[in-house]
Formats: structure tokens, C-alpha cells, sequence
């Protein structure tokens, strides 16, 4: 199959205004907050992350089912989503390892995301299929499956080449990757994965931005975006996205969507870095200003406190800072070892 790939979109004004905002707001998360040095946190958004994407998908677990399931608790609920689960957030761990313009890479992490939940895990589909909408009619006949390797490896053509911003590029793609269908299950949480590994990739910070929160509140937009020029789940809105053909562009109406959806997200945890770090009590903030990357004792922070009561040290200085993902043991399983040292994350 030889053709170039060529993805329909038109630069807006709307969107490029959506782009500096999300720059903006991720220059003060980077260098305000350091998401990137809170633990706590970026594990909170993991498991957002992997709730919100599998619920969008039909998965019925609350957050604290899924944060139940991912700590090794047991869970009543559908074998089969726990499984889900299980596999997004070993998937997930896969992130800031695989070269996401690697198809390889891609077809790994979906055999990850669906084992044993599809026959052909990690694998392109090779049967036709077609995406019904809520009243039961077809709206979408995805490509036959002779052509969804070509059309999969024209597009990872594109997104290497193509020159426009990165936040509109990614969103293009997920885009795309609905359009493909490549695989009989799991295309959703997949396109979403991709595009936080593309991101990922051209800022860390996204690795741990729960977009697919703001997706999930916003499930039957996503949806309506991706129906809007005929894609994906035709909802009867279609109105709503008339302005979207004016601009002349297949895919635009999607672009604004996760370029707000984005917006909201880093939104979001701006606020929630924010109200961590006030979070953190005077003699936390002390603690922090002597602790090192290198291991100290309890010894040798009480000294550099100048406290005297090592029940005082624990209780109101390393206890919290523990808590808060701070710092960390150099043995945590055994945290009352007199050998134990604590260092900052």
C-alpha cells in the first residue's frame, strides 16, 4: 500500500491559544510544584490514571476498589476486571520504558494492557469490525484488517515527520488511531496511552497527568468529538459540532477537546501540588532543608536539627515527611532497624 499518510486538520486560532495556555501552566507546575519530586502524588495520579481509563471502557470498580487491587487487597468484584486492572497498571509502569514511535513498543504494551482478556493480545486484529453507536446503529466501519498494519506504520511515519506543536500533533493521532481500529479490543485505553507516551516523552510531567480523569467527566464529548466528522460513536449531538467543518479540518474538533481536556489537567494538579506542598508542617519544611539525596541516620538529623528527642525527630519531623512521599527508608521493611537511614526522594 503505497500513499502518504495525511491527517485532515487545520490550525485555529482556538487551538493555538489552548497551546500556550498548557505551556504556561506547565512551566509553573515544573518549576512551582516539582510534581516530579512528590511520590505521593504521582502514585495518586497512577492510579487515576488507570481508574478513569478502564472505567471509560465499561469498567465498574470505584478508585478505592482500584487502589485496593493494585496494593494486593482482595476485591469483590468481576474477575475479569480486576484483570483489567491488574494489566493497565502493569502496562503503565511500561510508560517512561518504551520508545512510543516503536509499533514494537505499542503492540508490547497492548499485549500487556489485554492479556488474557483478548485471544489476540498484542497482536493487529484480522477481523472486521464495526463500532456501533448508544441506539444500536453502525457508526464507524473501521479499515479491513489487510490494511491496519500499512495504514498503522504510514501513520507513525507521519507523526515523526510531521512539523506542528507536539500537544496538537499527539491529539491528531489519537485521533487517527480510533480511525484504524487496529486491534479487535482495547483501542480506547489504547489511543489514550499513546498519546500520554508521546507526550511523556516531550515532557516527563505527563507521564503523571491523569488526563483520562478529565475524559471520563467528560465521557460523552470524547466520544461526540470523535463521531463529530464520523469516526467513532455517533451520540445525536452532532450540532454541537458544526463550527468543527467550518474550520475544514477531519480531526479538529478532537484537537480541542484533549487540548482542554490537557488544559484542565495540569489545572487540576497545579492546585493539588500546590495544596501538598501547604500542606507540609514547619518542622517538615525544616526537615527538608537539611535532609540529602545521600543517606542520613536519625543521629545525624537530629544534629543537623539540633533536637535532642529522638521521639520528638520521628513523630514530628520523619513520620510526616514519610507520609508525604518525601523522603524514604534505606530499609523500609524493617523501619525500626537500628541501622535504619532515611534520604530525600
Amino acid at each position: 500500500m503505497e500513499f502518504e499518510y495525511k491527517p485532515e486538520y487545520t490550525l485555529t486560532p482556538e487551538m493555538l491559544d489552548l497551546v500556550v495556555e498548557i505551556t504556561k501552566h506547565l512551566t509553573k507546575l515544573d518549576h512551582v510544584s516539582n510534581l516530579l519530586k512528590q511520590p505521593q502524588l504521582r502514585r495518586i495520579n497512577r492510579l487515576r490514571t488507570i481508574h478513569s481509563s478502564c472505567a471509560i471502557e465499561g469498567n465498574t470498580l470505584t478508585l478505592e476498589q482500584v487502589t485496593a487491587v493494585i496494593n494486593g487487597k482482595t476485591v469483590l468484584a468481576p474477575q475479569n476486571e480486576i484483570l483489567e486492572i491488574k494489566n493497565a497498571f502493569e502496562a503503565y509502569k511500561l510508560l517512561e520504558e518504551i520508545n512510543p514511535f516503536e509499533i514494537k513498543d505499542m503492540l508490547k504494551v497492548h499485549g500487556v494492557m489485554m492479556k488474557d482478556l483478548v485471544h489476540e493480545a498484542g497482536r493487529f486484529r484480522t477481523h472486521n469490525v464495526g463500532i456501533y453507536n448508544n441506539k444500536g446503529e453502525i457508526a464507524h466501519v473501521a479499515p479491513p484488517p489487510g490494511n491496519v498494519a500499512p495504514l498503522t506504520y504510514k501513520l507513525y511515519d507521519w507523526v515523526k515527520t510531521e512539523k506542528v506543536n507536539e500537544l496538537i500533533k499527539y491529539s491528531i493521532f489519537h485521533y487517527e488511531f480510533e480511525f484504524i481500529h487496529p486491534f479487535n479490543d482495547g483501542n480506547g485505553r489504547m489511543g489514550r496511552f499513546m498519546q500520554s507516551a508521546f507526550l511523556s516523552k516531550w515532557n516527563p510531567l505527563f507521564a503523571y497527568l491523569p488526563v483520562e480523569t478529565i475524559i471520563k467527566e467528560r465521557q460523552q464529548q470524547y466520544y461526540d468529538a470523535l463521531a463529530a466528522q464520523g469516526s467513532v460513536h455517533s451520540t445525536g449531538s452532532y450540532k454541537a459540532f458544526q463550527d468543527c467543518y467550518a474550520d475544514g479540518g477531519k480531526s479538529n474538533c478532537f484537537i480541542v477537546y484533549m487540548l482542554t481536556a490537557i488544559l484542565d489537567s495540569v489545572k487540576n494538579i497545579h492546585n493539588e501540588s500546590g495544596n501538598l506542598i501547604k500542606s507540609q508542617t514547619a518542622q517538615v519544611q525544616k526537615l527538608m532543608e537539611v535532609m540529602l539525596h545521600t543517606p542520613l541516620s536519625a543521629k545525624e538529623i537530629a544534629d543537623r536539627l539540633n533536637i535532642k528527642s529522638m521521639a520528638s525527630l520521628k513523630k514530628n519531623y520523619l513520620d510526616p515527611a514519610l507520609k508525604l512521599g518525601l523522603i524514604t527508608m534505606t530499609d523500609p521493611d524493617k523501619p525500626t532497624s537500628n541501622k535504619q537511614k532515611y534520604f530525600r526522594i
